[in-house]
């Protein structure tokens, strides 16, 4: 009896614990409610299976508690019980795939008026490019990435010149405005990830991964890195400020282009060549 009567207890607490828990997600930022939906049908499902079973081992250990004189009665096979079993664990399982499946459709099919904003990695700080006037990020390698140019952008490519680089600061984006997060990291593996924002992805060395999502709310917000990255993983955040169109008009008119960073070694080399016999 004690053992059924604790395993009873664990179910009330886990209940208890969960409606009256002071520990839940941040305040969503973004158009991915549709996530924290899933994540609920999916806790749902399985917390209601969790207490089912328990409850049923409490019953089978009230029930079937040894009697004196009680001997069990051997069957072996349960044709009607097993289909039960089989026709609900394929619905459960049903119902927690299909609404991710959904959820999953959405995640790839980037809106096709997103603004790309690149994401560079690197242990342990977060870098950045925006497309400049032409709208159109330039391309890039990491075999081109050198104290002067740590980001790798191709510098014969023209679509670059005006791109604007945000190197280890913070990143302003503005509110309902879908963005492209293009994903790059030129170590080793990380993620960026603010909570507020639900999506995220892993930032893969020689591939270029992407999320995207819409900020619905102005606000401060802090990016973690989600992949233990190395000794200082724990230290690798940076901030994204969601800003109003005016604010975040003034704030990109502050950048700095590719160009404009290039041009001071660019003259000192001019400069030395004129110099020079």
């Amino acid at each position: 009896m004690a053992i059924a009567l604790v395993l009873v207890l664990v179910v009330v607490g886990s209940v208890l614990f969960h409606a009256f828990s002071p520990w839940w997600w941040t305040p969503i930022a973004s158009n991915w409610g549709y996530i924290d939906s899933t994540l609920i049908i999916t806790f749902w499902i399985t917390g209601a299976v969790f207490a089912a079973v328990v409850l049923f081992m409490a019953y089978c250990v009230w029930r079937f508690r040894h009697k004196e004189g009680n001997v069990a009665h051997y069957e072996p096979e349960n044709k009607r019980l097993e289909w039960w079993l089989t026709i609900l664990t394929g619905l459960g399982v049903t119902a927690m795939l299909v609404p991710g499946l959904f959820v999953w459709n959405q995640f790839i099919t980037v809106p096709a008026d997103a603004t790309e904003v690149e994401v560079i990695a690197q242990q342990w700080q977060w870098s950045y490019r925006l497309p400049g006037a032409d709208g159109k990020l330039g391309t890039s390698d990491s075999r081109l990435i050198n104290a002067e140019n740590p980001l790798g952008i191709n510098p014969d490519d023209p679509n670059g010149q005006d791109d604007l680089v945000v190197e280890a600061a913070d990143l302003h984006l503005p509110m309902d405005k879908p963005v492209k997060m293009l994903l790059r990291s030129i170590d080793v593996l990380h993620d960026f990830y603010v909570p507020e924002f639900r999506a995220k992805m892993d930032m893969i060395p020689g591939s270029v991964t992407y999320f995207w999502f819409t900020p619905t709310r102005t606000g401060t917000f802090e990016v973690l890195c989600a992949e233990l990255c190395g000794t200082g993983h724990g230290f690798m955040r940076g901030i994204v400020m969601i800003d109003t169109a005016e604010d975040y008009a003034t704030w990109l008119g502050e950048q700095s282009t590719f160009a404009q960073l290039s041009a001071p070694e660019q003259v000192g080399a001019a400069e030395e060549a004129v110099v020079r016999p």
